[in-house]
């Protein structure tokens, strides 16, 4: 496969690159070296500017008022938006906007008019519900949150943890098990409000990412109606495994971006900074790092892009998803820590970003499924399927 971006993705991806560069970074100086969010005049002063580039929600469909980009372009887009300070989980502070959850594109009608259609125009958040105490990454076999029929509708009651958003969110996907005896068949996937009786965030949950944080929900006899149900009840694992396959993707380009940024900035130090009177540069010990760097940025490209290309094509592509993430995230992350090594002192302080990349990209190795479940995915392709 040629990944070789073409004149088209070429323009765009520079287009991108000198915002992040010219808009991003410069503002991004003047804030907390943990802040996530912009203050709301510069947010609107460039998501303005985002909309005037065309590039506003590059991943909503056209049906739905957006570019429609494919998703090989989109990646490269992302490797680019990923490089500044907070560009591992909030690319650009969320100027380029983004449709948010996949699956609400599965909306009947009336679920699009009240839910689909406001987060479109930035009016409703909302948050993914799908994570258990019991574990998250089997969630066909880990979803203990029970919902049963009654009323008319269905009674929700069991618990979430390391949910996003869930605090500042109008309505949540949320995933119970309506079927205990059909396994990952037994599942349905509801949309809750966050004013529904019975269900409320129960506690925040602090992780490294110090100025982001998670939620543990608790649903209590809340009762949601039939109108509630996205698709079809008992197949709503098929809605959350797609959803998770898919954003294993893009979740790797942002990694191959910040590597990309941490790279470039140990090159320019090991060529500038001298001890014991020579250039880092100039010692194999740091050369060898910088190229076991270049190594693990190229290995996470190629596969990631592979994976991109094959969803493009409508060809199978959940182990190539899998290959992705796993070496975008560890690599990306053993990128950082060199550039930190190479750096010394400095790579510790907040004036640089390494330490925020360093504790996120941490994180990067567990969300969207571990390292751990990304080999599994990868052995059953080798072994085969009944491999357990």
């Amino acid at each position: 496969m040629d990944f070789e971006p073409s004149s088209e993705q070429q323009m765009l991806i520079d287009q991108v690159r000198r915002y992040v560069r010219e808009e991003i970074i410069p503002l991004e100086a003047k804030l907390d070296p943990d802040a996530s969010e912009l203050p709301p005049e510069d947010f609107k002063r460039l998501t303005d500017k985002t909309k005037a580039m065309g590039l506003f929600g590059i991943d909503i469909p056209r049906e739905f008022g957006g570019p429609d980009i494919d998703i090989v372009t989109r990646v490269l887009l992302a490797i680019e938006m990923a490089q500044h300070r907070a560009g591992l989980y909030v690319p650009c502070y969320g100027t380029f906007g983004g449709a948010g959850l996949a699956q609400i594109f599965e909306a009947n009608e009336g679920q699009k008019e009240r839910y689909l259609y406001p987060t479109l125009r930035g009016e409703k958040k909302a948050f993914f519900g799908l994570t258990e105490p019991s574990g998250g990454s089997d969630p066909a076999r880990a979803i203990q949150t029970r919902a049963e029929r009654r009323d008319n509708g269905w009674v929700l009651n069991g618990a979430k943890i390391f949910i996003s958003n869930a605090d500042r969110a109008q309505y949540g996907i949320v995933f119970a098990r309506t079927d205990a005896s059909k396994g990952r068949g037994g599942i349905t996937c509801f949309i809750v409000d966050s004013d529904t009786p019975g269900f409320h965030v129960r506690r925040v949950v602090h992780t490294l990412r110090s100025s982001h944080y998670a939620t543990e929900l608790e649903f209590k006899d809340c009762w949601v109606s039939d109108h509630q149900v996205l698709g079809e009840v008992n197949k709503g694992f098929a809605v959350a495994n797609d959803r998770l396959t898919r954003q294993r993707i893009p979740y790797a380009a942002g990694c191959i971006g910040v590597a990309i940024a941490a790279h470039e900035m140990a090159v320019e130090w090991a060529k500038m900074r001298s001890t014991f009177g020579e250039k880092l540069a100039n010692r194999q010990a740091v050369q060898w790092m910088l190229v076991d760097n270049e190594i693990d940025i190229r290995t996470a490209r190629h596969f990631t892009l592979e994976a991109a290309e094959k969803a493009r094509r409508g060809l199978p592509f959940r182990t190539e998803a899998a290959i992705a993430k796993l070496t975008a995230s560890e690599g990306g992350g053993r990128v950082v820590d060199r550039a930190m090594q190479i750096h010394g002192g400095m790579g510790m302080t907040k004036d640089l970003p390494l330490e925020r990349w360093y504790r996120e990209m941490r994180i990067r190795r567990v969300g969207e499924g571990p390292s751990e479940v990304q080999r599994m995915v990868i052995a059953r392709e080798i072994l085969g399927s009944n491999l357990r």
